[in-house]
């Protein structure tokens, strides 16, 4: 029996540590664009979709009830969530903010985790060509 196979049954293993930058939290899977979250990994997909609005209220609902979606340029995104309609309206909602990266596909996808509606001096701010939720109603 050589050394090098002694010695890899008998030296004591050290196993590498794992830098604190690289442990995760449920945020760091995501991108945030100011108007909405995107998920990162490729095969991730969001469980609830959370509706952010500018007077602090949170609701959210889930993928899964999601039966149909829509994107009408003139009026917006809606959304039937079991027998519950949401519309998302706003600028932009269906442009391209990197190479295939857009809102309305992102939600067809379940790819965005959390939707927020701008305030008015951030709508005013925005970029021309930025996405901005200006308004999200419930029924």
């Amino acid at each position: 029996m050589n050394d090098s196979m002694l010695e890899r049954y008998t030296s004591r293993r050290v196993e590498p540590t794992v830098p604190a930058a690289t442990v995760s939290d449920d945020n760091e899977g995501a991108d945030d664009f100011g108007a909405f979250g995107w998920l990162r990994g490729v095969r991730d997909r969001a469980i609830m979709l959370e509706l952010r609005h500018r007077n602090g209220r949170i609701s959210a609902f889930g993928y899964a009830w999601l039966e149909r979606a829509e994107f009408d340029p003139s009026e917006g995104i809606t959304l039937q969530f079991a027998g519950r309609s949401v519309k998302i309206a706003g600028r932009n909602l269906n442009s391209e903010i990197r190479p295939n990266l857009r809102l309305f596909a992102g939600i067809m996808r379940h790819r965005v985790p959390w939707i927020q509606e701008a305030d008015g001096p951030t709508a005013m701010s925005a970029a021309k060509d930025a996405v901005v939720i200006e308004e999200i109603t419930t029924n």
